[in-house]
C-alpha cells in the first residue's frame, strides 16, 4: 500500500470511529435494496459500486487512465466506459483485471474515504460488493452484515436484470466469494428470497440494534 492509500485507510479509521457497518451479498442479492431501506430510516449509506460507476461514466476521473491504458475502444460513444465490453475483457484476462483495480481501486479508496468524512446519519453502511474479497474491510468496520439469498434465486434475478446468459452470470459468480464465505463472515445476515414485505421485519430489527450500538459508542 502506498502512501496515498494509507491516508484514506487512515481517514476512513477516524470516520468509523462511529458506528459502522460493511454491507455485502453476492451478485443479485438485493444489496441495493437493503441499503435503501436502511437509508430510509437515517443510516448514511455510501455505496462503493456507485461511486465506481461515477468514477467510469463520462468525464469520470478514471476515464483518462483507463484509456492510456486499454485504449479508447474501452470508451463509449457516451464517453463513459463500457462496461460490458470491459467486463468481458477482465474476465477472459487476468492481468486485464489487474491493471484496471489497479485504476479503480485508489480512486473508490479516496472517494470512499472523502464520503465517509462528510456523511451524516443516525451510523454508517458502506455497501461493498467485494468486502469478503478484499480482505481489509473487517478492520473498518463494526460489524459485517451479508444479504443471502438462494443461488438459483441470484442467478435468474441477473439474467432478467442484466440481460446475460446463465453460463455469463455463472462466470461472475465464480469471481466471487462463496455464499458460505459470506455467511462465515457475517456478524448479522438478512434473507432476501422472498421480496421486499419479508425484508420490513429484518431491517427494523438489525436498525434498532445498529441505533442502541451506535449511542454506546
Amino acid at each position: 500500500m502506498n502512501q496515498h492509500d494509507a491516508d484514506n485507510d487512515d481517514k476512513l479509521a477516524r470516520t468509523t470511529d462511529r458506528f459502522s457497518v460493511g454491507l455485502t451479498g453476492g451478485i443479485g442479492s438485493g444489496k441495493t435494496t437493503v441499503a435503501n431501506m436502511f437509508a430510509e430510516r437515517g443510516a448514511a449509506v455510501i455505496d462503493t459500486d456507485a461511486i465506481a460507476h461515477q468514477l467510469t461514466a463520462a468525464n469520470g476521473v478514471a476515464i483518462a487512465p483507463i484509456v492510456s491504458e486499454f485504449g479508447s475502444a474501452f470508451i463509449d460513444a457516451s464517453g463513459a466506459m463500457d462496461r460490458a465490453k470491459m467486463r468481458a475483457h477482465i474476465f477472459s484476462d487476468a492481468s486485464a483485471k489487474r491493471r484496471l483495480e489497479s485504476i479503480l481501486h485508489p480512486l473508490i479508496r479516496a472517494e470512499t474515504a472523502s464520503a465517509a468524512e462528510l456523511a451524516e446519519g443516525l451510523y454508517l453502511i458502506f455497501v461493498v460488493p467485494l468486502l469478503i474479497e478484499s480482505g481489509n474491510w473487517r478492520e473498518r468496520v463494526k460489524r459485517i452484515l451479508v444479504v443471502d439469498c438462494d443461488e438459483q434465486i441470484q442467478l435468474q434475478r441477473v439474467m432478467q436484470r442484466n440481460a446475460l446468459s446463465q453460463s455469463q452470470v455463472r462466470a461472475i459468480m465464480a469471481t466471487q466469494a462463496t455464499r458460505q464465505q459470506r455467511l462465515e463472515a457475517a456478524d448479522d445476515v438478512i434473507t432476501n428470497d422472498s421480496g421486499p414485505a419479508a425484508l420490513m421485519p429484518q431491517i427494523e430489527q438489525l436498525h434498532a440494534l445498529y441505533q442502541a450500538l451506535s449511542r454506546s459508542i
